[in-house]
C-alpha cells in the first residue's frame, strides 16, 4: 500500500506541478480503485493531498512571478459557500453517483478546453483587426455616424469594451468561483480542472498565470472544504501522509516541465487527459450497477 501510494502521488505531483489542475482527476479514481477506499474517504483524501501539493506549486509559482494572488484570493473567498454546500451534498449520495457526477463534470471541461483551444487559433488568424477594440483599431470602441437635423453629421461613440465588458466579467468570477467551489466540496478535487479553464476561456488569462492562480485557489477551496468535514470523517493517514509527500516533491518536476513547453500545448495534454479520465471513471461506474 505505501509503494503504491507513494507512486501515485508522483504522477499527481507531476501533473500539478505542469498542469495546474489534473491532480485531483486522478486522485479521486486512484484512492478508489487502485487504493480501495471508499467514494466519500477519497474525496476527503483527495482534498488534503491535492490542496497541500498545490500550495507548494503556487509558492513555487509566486517565487517565479507567475501568480496573479489578488486574482486568486477573490476567486478563493468567493467560492468558501459553494464549497460549504457541496461537502454537504457529498454526504447525502451513494459512491456510484458520486462517481458518475465525477466523471460527468470531467468530461465538460475537457469538452470546454477543447472548444477554447479552438477559438483561440480561429482568433489568431482572423481577429488581428479587432484587438485594439474594432476594425479601424480604434481603443474608444465602435464608432458611427448619421445624419442630423442640420444636414450636418452627428458622430455616435459606442462606450468603451472595457466598460460594457466590466459587470459581465464580475458574474462570470462570482458565476465560477461558487461553482468550482461547490465542485471542490462535492467530488473532493481541488476544482484545479475547471479553474484552469474558466480562467483560461471564461475571464481570458493567459495560460501561464492560470496554472499559478489554479493551484492558490486549489489550496483556498482546499482548506473550506476539509473545515466543513472535521468530525464527520475518517482520515487514513497511512493512505494520505506517502501519498502527500510524494506529490509535493514531484510538483517540482512538473514545474521544470511546463516550462519547456507552449500554453497551447499544456491545454491540450490537459484536454486529452481528462476525457481519458472521465471514460475510465464512468465505465468502472456503469460496470457496478
Amino acid at each position: 500500500m505505501l509503494v503504491e501510494a507513494t507512486g501515485l502521488g508522483v504522477v499527481i505531483g507531476v501533473l500539478l506541478g505542469a498542469l495546474g489542475g489534473g491532480g485531483g482527476v486522478l486522485v479521486v479514481p486512484a484512492l478508489v480503485y487502485v487504493l480501495g477506499q471508499s467514494g466519500q474517504d477519497a474525496t476527503t483524501s483527495s482534498i488534503i493531498i491535492v490542496g497541500l501539493t498545490a500550495g507548494a506549486g503556487a509558492v513555487q509559482r509566486l517565487r517565479a512571478g507567475e501568480l496573479d494572488w489578488r486574482m486568486s484570493l477573490v476567486f478563493g473567498a468567493l467560492g468558501i459557500p459553494g464549497a460549504y454546500l457541496g461537502t454537504r451534498l457529498n454526504h447525502l449520495v451513494s459512491q456510484h453517483v458520486l462517481m458518475l457526477a465525477f466523471a460527468g463534470v470531467t468530461l465538460v471541461a475537457a469538452l470546454a478546453m477543447f472548444a477554447g483551444n479552438r477559438e483561440d487559433r480561429e482568433g489568431g488568424r482572423d481577429g488581428e483587426g479587432d484587438a485594439a477594440g474594432g476594425p479601424g483599431g480604434d481603443p474608444a470602441g465602435d464608432v458611427r455616424t448619421s445624419g442630423s437635423s442640420g444636414g450636418g453629421t452627428t458622430l455616435l461613440v459606442a462606450a468603451p469594451p472595457a466598460e460594457r465588458r466590466a459587470p459581465r466579467r464580475v458574474v462570470k468570477i462570482v458565476a465560477c468561483a461558487l461553482g468550482i467551489g461547490f465542485i471542490t466540496g462535492f467530488l473532493g478535487v481541488g476544482g484545479g480542472f475547471l479553474v484552469v479553464p474558466a480562467l483560461v476561456i471564461a475571464l481570458a488569462m493567459p495560460m501561464e498565470l492560470a496554472v499559478g492562480a489554479s493551484l492558490m485557489i486549489i489550496t483556498l477551496n482546499s482548506v473550506s472544504s476539509l473545515a466543513a468535514r472535521i468530525g464527520d470523517t475518517h482520515f487514513d493517514w497511512h493512505i494520505v501522509v506517502p501519498f502527500t509527500l510524494a506529490a509535493i516533491m514531484a510538483s517540482v518536476a512538473g514545474k521544470r516541465i511546463a516550462d519547456r513547453f507552449s500554453g497551447e500545448t499544456l491545454m491540450r495534454a490537459f484536454s486529452v487527459l481528462l476525457v481519458l479520465v472521465a471514460g475510465l471513471v464512468a465505465a468502472q461506474s456503469l460496470g457496478a450497477f
